[in-house]
């Protein structure tokens, strides 16, 4: 839940109105711009040269690339996961069976996690990467004058979807990808079932103030994310055991 807050906090940072933002170009310097900001509007202006300068399929390809360089993060995540769901009935037994001792419960917890080659931090990965790309993406479409200005289907990108239809899509790929992802790793798991009801309504919420090219990027890569899951999970009976290289 405190890694719902920042990412909540993040796009709320990225609804505000920013005063004559300096525009964004070759020139740029500082690490952020420089190295994040800029080459994300130059791709995103390089891939709509080839999609017949439509800059909202140039955000899509941005998108699938990202995900793409992301992947192995996403990989890790979708092991540990599994691994997690795999050992809940031990971590059940040890809660269990040391009720009275927190420290105790939480030394056998650890060995556990050991054992099984679990590093329970690691789905918090992926959440932690998506901050950063999301305030980059913001920069590169308020700060790049013709993305900025560009009309995609009923959308103007550098402004909120006046029909609201974009951030409905975004909660509801939201809603999906949080399911898929509950059903596959912890579908008893109440916070898990709290999160997926949770976080398509604050997307809503913060959606609507959002420009319509942040938004579009957040169901493209919902969409992506779905998908992507669907293979990654499919294969859903990790062994519990020590890692491969141990004795048997």
């Amino acid at each position: 839940m405190v890694l719902l807050g920042l990412i909540v906090l993040v796009l709320s940072g990225c609804g505000t109105n920013v005063a004559s933002p300096q525009p964004i170009g070759p020139d740029a310097t500082g690490i952020w711009d420089k190295y994040f900001v800029y080459p994300l509007s130059w791709l995103i202006k390089e891939s709509s040269m080839i999609l017949g300068g439509s800059y909202g399929l140039g955000i899509l390809v941005a998108t699938i690339i990202i995900r793409l360089i992301t992947l192995p993060l996403m990989v890790k995540q979708i092991k540990s996961s599994k691994m997690m769901q795999a050992i809940q009935p031990e971590l059940t037994k040890i809660r269990e069976k040391h009720k009275n001792d927190p420290q105790k419960a939480q030394q056998e917890t650890m060995q556990l996690f050991q054992k099984n080659g679990v590093n329970p931090l690691a789905g918090c990965l992926p959440m932690f990467v998506q901050m950063p790309i999301l305030i980059a993406f913001y920069h590169a479409i308020v700060r790049t004058p013709e993305i900025k200005a560009h009309s995609f289907l009923w959308l103007e990108l550098g402004v909120k979807d006046p029909y609201y239809i974009l951030p409905i899509l975004a909660a509801i790929t939201t809603y999906f990808q949080q399911k898929m992802m509950g059903s596959m790793t912890s579908a008893n798991n109440p916070q898990m079932q709290m999160l997926t009801v949770m976080m398509p309504l604050m997307i809503l919420a913060i959606a609507v103030t959002l420009p319509s090219a942040l938004s579009l990027y957040w169901v493209y890569g919902n969409c992506f994310t779905i998908v992507q899951s669907y293979f990654l999970y499919r294969d859903r009976t990790p062994k519990v055991g020590p890692k491969e290289g141990t004795a048997k």
